[in-house]
């Protein structure tokens, strides 16, 4: 398999991550359990910076507070890909960035726009991230080499893994 430069894999992981959209935040709450939920992403810049829509008096945000440490995990089925992102997460209540990632779709969770009560941003520092991508895009040929494998007891070709830091 052919090296892949800092640079390709931090791509390729934006690429991913744009592609999946929707990612579970996990956060720690302050008796030490993880807590996951779907957050629709807004925006990725590969230094690593991940932005997430929210109100301010949310879970989210008192858990963010009490320990910024959170994991974000990208699944897209279509791509047969996984990404997971480590990082330091923040709340933060800046308009201007709210203005430039602002979309209307947005209006199902916050009715009133940008003039929703508590409306906040999260802002996720990644640090580093690892990512699957499956060998192939086909279910059927991706399934057939997991049934190879079980019959041989060889590993099946799973794809390509990468750790990327930021």
């Amino acid at each position: 398999m052919a090296e892949h430069s800092e640079q390709d894999k931090r791509e390729k992981l934006k690429e991913l991550v744009k592609d999946a959209r929707i990612g579970m935040l996990t956060t720690m709450t302050a008796e030490g359990r993880h807590v996951s939920r779907p957050m629709a992403l807004q925006e990725v810049e590969f230094d690593g910076d991940l932005w997430f829509f929210t109100y301010s008096d949310a879970d989210l945000v008192a858990e963010i507070r009490l320990n910024p440490q959170v994991n974000v995990a990208f699944s897209d089925p279509k791509q047969h890909a996984w990404t997971s992102v480590a990082g330091t997460a923040v709340q933060t209540d800046n308009r201007a960035k709210a203005e430039e990632l602002w979309n209307p779709v947005l209006k199902a969770w916050f009715p009133d726009g940008l003039e929703t009560p508590n409306l906040t941003l999260v802002k996720v520092t990644a640090e580093s991230a690892e990512y699957w991508e499956a060998a192939h895009s086909s279910k059927v040929i991706t399934l057939l080499g997991y049934a190879k494998a079980a019959v041989t007891g060889k590993t099946p070709n799973a794809g390509e893994n990468e750790t990327v830091r930021l």
